[in-house]
C-alpha cells in the first residue's frame, strides 16, 4: 500500500524550516483489502458545533501518521445543508474544543494547551490565554463575557515540601487509596476556574472549588460536561465527588452543585442522593435543571435516569421512570418542554425526546414473559431514529428553525460523520463525507443481528460479521468476541481499538454476543452478571460458539477480549471443553484476589465481586474461589497474552502471571506488552503490531 501524504508547510517554526503538518492523505487500496494502516489513516470526525445563527457547522477532523506515530487534529467549517465544505487551519499542533465566538464572527479553539482565537474563516490567529498549567477544555458562557476552563493542581505531597533539603528526591509520599488512577500517579488534580474574556484576552482564573482537594471534573472520565452554564451566565451547575483517600475509592457519590458566580458559594443540590449524579443541563429559559442519576451508592452500572428539577422551588422528579433503558446524553428544546436524549436500546444507539409535562412517574416493571428483545418506552418518551437505523447516534444539538437535530453517526462498517435527523420523522441527512472515498474503494463485510436461546431458555442478541464476498459453499474460521465492562454493549460504534470491520475483512467470521451483563437490555439483564462472573455469561458466550458451529461454513473458532473479556478468556481456557482452537486476552483480570488488592477504584469489585477476598459471604467466596488462575491446570489451548505496562486499572502483574502459569504448564503462549499504554493500546504503531501479532496468532492456530 502506498501512501502519497498532502503536505503543508508551517511559518511558526523558531528555525525558520518547514514543518510537515500531518494532514489528509491519499489512500491507496490494493483489491479493496482493508488494513490496520488504513484504519488508522482515516479521518476522525467529532464535535460538531452550529453556529449562533445556525447556518454554519464548525467541526474537527483527526489524521494520523503511522511513520511519525501520532496525529494531528485541524478544524473546518461547512454550511448547515453540508455544502462548501472547507478546512480553516493547518498547522503542526492540533486544533480542539473549537467554540463560536459572539455571533459566528470568530472561533476560539485549543493549540499547545492554551486558548487561541482566529476570524470565522480562519485567519489572524492569536493566543489569548497564558495560564501557567495549561487548559485542558473550556467552555464559554451564553454571555459571551465569561468562560470556565480546565487546567490541574497540586495534590500529591513531595519530599521537598517537607524536609527542603531534599529536592533531588522524586518519592512519592502515600498516605491513602487513589494515589494513582487508570494510568498515572496522581500528583495532580483537575480543577475548573472561571476567568473573564472579551475576545482579546482570558483574565486571572477563580478556582471554583477554592483549593478543595477534589476532581472537578471527576476522574478518569469526565469533562466539561459534568458543568454547565445558566441562560443568563450567573451560575454554573456542576457534578462534583467531594471524597478523597478511601472514602473516594469506594464511593460513586457525586453531586450536583449550584455555584454563584458573584458570590463563590456552592450549593449542593442533589443532597442525600447516594449515586452517580452528572451531566447537568440548564433550560433554554433558566427554570430548570436536568441531570444524569444513578440510585445506589458504589455501584457503577446502576441504571441511569433523568432528572429535572425547577429551580425556584427546588422540586424535583424523574422523567424515566416509566423507561427500561439508561439515558446517555440531554439537550433541551428551544422552547423547554422536551428533552432529546440517547440511549442504547437493544444494541443500537439511539435518539429520542420526553415530554417534561407528561406524567413519567409510574416506575417501569417488566412483565413476567417479557423477552429481552422487547422494547418499552413508557410514558411521554418518543423514538426518533428508526429502530432499523444499524447506526449509533452521538449527542445532538437543536438546529433551531430546521426542525432538525445534529450529531454524528457511526456503524462497526464505518467511522463517524456528521448528519442532520429530522425531529418528526427520524430522517437522516449525511452531512460529511471525510471518508467517502477510501470506504468506497474498500470491501465491505455484511453485517447481521441474531437473537439466540440461552441456557436457561433467554433470548440474547449478538451481532455476526461476514468476510468481504462471503459464500456459504466456503469454510471460514469464526473469532468469538468477549466484551468488556462488564457492563456496557456492543452497539454500532467505532474503535481503533477493536475494529470488527477490520477483524472480518481478514477473512473470519465475527460473532459478537451482547451477553449477561449487558446494558441495552434493561436493568435486569445488566444486573446478573454482578456477583456470577464465572456463571451465566460463560454459558452465554459458550452457547453462542455452539450456535455458529452449528453454520456448514464455520470452521475453526478462536475467542478474545479484552478487559473483562480479557478475564473471560482467562475463565473459558478452564471450562471450554474443546469448543476453540486459539485465545487472545487483553489487559484480563487473571488473579481475583490479587487484583481487588491493587486496582484502584474499589467500589466497583466490591459491588461486582460481592465484597472483598477476606469477606465471609457466598457471593464472595464462590467469587474468589473461582478466579481463573484457580483453573490453570486445565489450559491446554494456544493463548496469547497481551497488556500495557502503564495499566493500573487492571495492573500489567495480571498478563505476567497468566502468561507465566501457561508456559510452565506448558501451554503454547506468547505475550505481548507495551512500556508506553495503559489499559487500552493507542499509539498507531504499537496499534499495527497488535493487529499483525492478533491475526498472526488466529492465523497459525485457526486456519
Amino acid at each position: 500500500m502506498a501512501i502519497a501524504p498532502l503536505l503543508c508547510t508551517s511559518c511558526g517554526s523558531s528555525t525558520g524550516e518547514s514543518t510537515e503538518i500531518i494532514s489528509k492523505q491519499t489512500i491507496e487500496v490494493s483489491d479493496g483489502q482493508y488494513t490496520p494502516q488504513i484504519m488508522h489513516m482515516l479521518g476522525k470526525v467529532s464535535d460538531p458545533q452550529l453556529s449562533p445563527d445556525g447556518t454554519r457547522i464548525l467541526y474537527g477532523v483527526a489524521y494520523t501518521s503511522v511513520e511519525q506515530n501520532k496525529s494531528n487534529r485541524e478544524l473546518f467549517v461547512m454550511n448547515a445543508d453540508g455544502s462548501e465544505n472547507r478546512r480553516i487551519t493547518g498547522s503542526a499542533e492540533s486544533e480542539n474544543n473549537a467554540r463560536w465566538v459572539g455571533n459566528g464572527e470568530k472561533i476560539a479553539f485549543l493549540r499547545g494547551g492554551q486558548i487561541w482565537v482566529m476570524e470565522a474563516d480562519g485567519s489572524s490567529a492569536r493566543q489569548v490565554s497564558d495560564v501557567k498549567k495549561g487548559i485542558d477544555a473550556f467552555e464559554l458562557a451564553p454571555s459571551g463575557e465569561r468562560l470556565i476552563y480546565m487546567s490541574n493542581v497540586k495534590s500529591a505531597t513531595k519530599p521537598s515540601d517537607l524536609y527542603p533539603d531534599l529536592d533531588k528526591s522524586d518519592a512519592r509520599i502515600v498516605t491513602g487509596l487513589m494515589y494513582r488512577h487508570w494510568d498515572h500517579f496522581v500528583d495532580e488534580i483537575p480543577h475548573t476556574f472561571v476567568a473573564a474574556f472579551d475576545g482579546r484576552s482570558v483574565g486571572e482564573g477563580r478556582d471554583i472549588l477554592d483549593g478543595e482537594p477534589y476532581e472537578l471534573p471527576t476522574l478518569p472520565f469526565g469533562g466539561l460536561e459534568q458543568l454547565a452554564w445558566s441562560p443568563d451566565s450567573r451560575h454554573i451547575a456542576y457534578s462534583c465527588r467531594k471524597l478523597t483517600g478511601k472514602e473516594y475509592a469506594f464511593s460513586t457519590n457525586t453531586d450536583i452543585y449550584l455555584y454563584d458566580i458573584q458570590t463563590g458559594n456552592s450549593v449542593n443540590l442533589t443532597e442525600g442522593m447516594m449515586g452517580y449524579d452528572t451531566n447537568p443541563v440548564f433550560s433554554p429559559d433558566g427554570k430548570y435543571l436536568a441531570w444524569l442519576s444513578m440510585e445506589r451508592a458504589g455501584y457503577e452500572a446502576d441504571k441511569n435516569r433523568l432528572f429535572i428539577m425547577e429551580l425556584e422551588s427546588r422540586q424535583m422528579r424523574e422523567l424515566s421512570a416509566d423507561y427500561k433503558y439508561n439515558v446517555e446524553s440531554i439537550t433541551w428544546s428551544p422552547e423547554s418542554d422536551k428533552i432529546y436524549f440517547t440511549s442504547c436500546i437493544n444494541a443500537v444507539e439511539a435518539i429520542l425526546e420526553v415530554d417534561i409535562n407528561k406524567d413519567c412517574t409510574v416506575k417501569y416493571k417488566p412483565a413476567k414473559d417479557e423477552k429481552t428483545s422487547d422494547i418499552h418506552l413508557g410514558n411521554g418518551v418518543r423514538r426518533i431514529t428508526a429502530e432499523n437505523q444499524m447506526s449509533d447516534f452521538s449527542p445532538v444539538q437543536v438546529m433551531a428553525g430546521q426542525g432538525k437535530l445534529l450529531a454524528t453517526y457511526t456503524s462497526m462498517l464505518h467511522p463517524a460523520e456528521i448528519v442532520a435527523v429530522n425531529i418528526a420523522d427520524g430522517a437522516v441527512t449525511q452531512l460529511s463525507f471525510e471518508n467517502r472515498e477510501t470506504l468506497e474503494k474498500l470491501k465491505t463485510p455484511a453485517m447481521e443481528a441474531r437473537w439466540i436461546t440461552t441456557v436457561d431458555g433467554k433470548q440474547m442478541h449478538e451481532w455476526v460479521l461476514y468476510p468481504p464476498e462471503f459464500d456459504k459453499s466456503k469454510k471460514y474460521p469464526a473469532i468469538l468476541i468477549c466484551l468488556g465492562g462488564p457492563q456496557g454493549t456492543a452497539s454500532q460504534g467505532w474503535s481503533t481499538r477493536w475494529n470488527y470491520r477490520l477483524i472480518a475483512s481478514q477473512g473470519y467470521i465475527v460473532v459478537i454476543p451482547n451477553r449477561r451483563g449487558t446494558s441495552a437490555f434493561g436493568q435486569e439483564w445488566c444486573e446478573q452478571i454482578s456477583g456470577d462472573y464465572p456463571g451465566l455469561n460463560m454459558q452465554d458466550y459458550l452457547r453462542a460458539a455452539d450456535e455458529i458451529r452449528k453454520e456448514p461454513y464455520v470452521g475453526k473458532i478462536a475467542a478474545a477480549g479484552a478487559s473483562y473479556g480479557g478475564y473471560s478468556i482467562y475463565n473459558l481456557a478452564g471450562i471450554h471443553e474443546g469448543r476453540f482452537s486459539a485465545f487472545v486476552a487483553h489487559a484480563g483480570i487473571f488473579n481475583q484476589e490479587h487484583m481487588y488488592m491493587t486496582t484502584e477504584e474499589m467500589w466497583f469489585p466490591t459491588w461486582d465481586n460481592g465484597g472483598a477476598p477476606w469477606d465471609r459471604n457466598p457471593v464472595a467466596e464462590r467469587h474468589y474461589k473461582s478466579s481463573p488462575h484457580k483453573s490453570i491446570g486445565k489450559w491446554d489451548t494456544p493463548i496469547l497474552v497481551t497488556h500495557g505496562e502503564l495499566d493500573y486499572r487492571v495492573p500489567v502483574e495480571q498478563g505476567m502471571a497468566a502468561f507465566n502459569a501457561a508456559q510452565m504448564m506448558g501451554v503454547p503462549s506468547e505475550m505481548l506488552l507495551f512500556p508506553d499504554e495503559n489499559h487500552w493500546i493507542n499509539k498507531p504503531q504499537n496499534s499495527i503490531l497488535w493487529n499483525r501479532y492478533f491475526f498472526n496468532w488466529i492465523e497459525k492456530y485457526c486456519r
